[in-house]
């Protein structure tokens, strides 16, 4: 299958599961419990407040009316208006989406060239301590939950040693950038175990692979055999990982965001649905839905370049 075949294929399945998401979040929208208009408008709900409310959401429409109109809007760029705050939609993400996007890339930053070295490294020393070190700490790692590893590094290093910021309430983010060191660890923590090994294996296959074996019959050895031969072809699952990494990072890591109070999209989740502000819960649900479906077909494309074999149909 050529590359912009199978480019086209994907993209094609993207926008069929974006369609799909959509639907299924107006649906899960419409069918949460009690009347969002009475939630909205408070303890002591006036009937002239509930019944604007009403109108604002357009409760009194047919619920596929709705559904055709909000995906028109979407369509035209249009998120809507918060309910709560009564600013634009887009304001209200842009703003929450600076803290999520600086996390997510410092991360990113840090992870790949660190993960793909252990791997490496582990994959070099086979069966060494090194290898084995490096799997025994990955698997402990990998079981300890997120939300555990932050409040045990809360505990030791932002309020027992007092050696960085316990979380960042009230920071700006890139004045102070201590205060992101401790949800770097915490978001750290899971995917360097996952992309190493993933790494350490696909290293160790391609070695056995017959394109490795041809460029050691002519002499190829050394750091020049594992980067230009074996390591391009090894990378493929690494990269669709990191796909679903990044997904996991852009979609706003909620326990992360609020254990440190980060105000990012995963908070800003968390407050919409508390408060019921309907529009901005399917907008963040949309928003994160198109996220995923992009960043997994460039993925999906790097990795079918790096291993055309990926790509094929079987």
């Amino acid at each position: 299958m050529s590359l912009p075949r199978y480019a086209a294929g994907r993209l094609l399945l993207g926008l069929g599961q974006v369609a799909g998401i959509t639907t299924i979040v107006f649906v899960l929208t419409e069918a949460l419990p009690g009347d969002a208009a009475v939630v909205i408008a408070g303890d002591h709900p006036d009937p002239a407040r509930i019944a604007a409310i009403r109108a604002q959401l357009d409760l009194d429409q047919p619920a596929w009316q709705r559904y055709l109109d909000w995906l028109t809007d979407l369509l035209r760029g249009d998120l809507g208006v918060s309910l709560v705050s009564q600013r634009p939609i887009v304001e209200r993400l842009a703003d929450s989406a600076a803290a999520t996007l600086l996390l997510a890339a410092v991360t990113l930053l840090v992870l790949v060239p660190l993960a793909v070295a252990l791997g490496m490294l582990a994959a070099r020393r086979e069966g060494g301590r090194l290898d084995r070190t490096v799997s025994a700490v990955s698997v402990a790692l990998y079981a300890v939950p997120e939300f555990a590893l932050a409040i045990v590094l809360i505990a030791v290093f932002g309020v027992q040693l007092g050696w960085l910021p316990p979380t960042a309430f009230g920071a700006d983010l890139l004045a102070r950038p201590a205060v992101l060191v401790l949800p770097l660890l915490v978001l750290l923590a899971r995917p360097i175990c996952t992309i190493s090994r993933l790494t350490r294996a696909g290293l160790l296959d391609a070695l056995r692979g017959e394109h490795v074996r041809h460029a050691r019959r002519l002499g190829i050895t050394g750091g020049r055999l594992w980067l230009r031969h074996a390591l391009p072809g090894a990378l493929a699952p690494v990269v669709q990982q990191l796909a679903r990494t990044t997904d996991w990072l852009l979609g706003g890591v909620i326990v992360v965001e609020a254990v440190f109070v980060i105000p990012g999209l995963g908070t800003a989740l968390v407050d919409a649905v508390s408060t019921r502000d309907i529009p901005t819960v399917q907008a963040l649900c949309v928003l994160v839905a198109v996220t995923t479906v992009m960043v997994n077909l460039v993925a999906d494309l790097v990795a079918f370049r790096l291993a055309p074999r990926t790509g094929v149909v079987r």
